[in-house]
């Protein structure tokens, strides 16, 4: 059986906040941003955009990309976001 991990990063309309997390089902989670049945920080600041994500089969490795991630200063976040989404649409038609 193969399974699939993701660490994304989501933010708000003005960018003035950055989430990372990690999923088995980036869809579905996307979906609970966006409708704000999560509480905590995401629902606080309204982090409802899907920016980046990144697509692994070994859950140990998506684990360690996400810590790896949010150890980051917001400048080195900001670039690789930037890397592959410079205009920071929303990736959730990617899905």
């Amino acid at each position: 059986m193969n399974h699939h991990y993701y660490i994304y990063m989501m933010t708000n309309k003005s960018h003035a906040v950055l989430y990372t997390g990690v999923t088995n089902n980036l869809s579905r989670r996307y979906y609970e941003h966006q409708n704000k049945l999560l509480e905590g920080f995401t629902k606080t600041y309204n982090v409802t955009k899907l920016v980046y994500f990144e697509y692994f089969t070994d859950i140990t490795y998506a684990i360690a990309r996400e810590k790896q991630i949010k150890g980051w200063k917001r400048a080195k976040k900001d670039a690789l976001i930037e890397i592959l989404n410079p205009e920071w649409r929303d990736l959730s038609s990617d899905l």
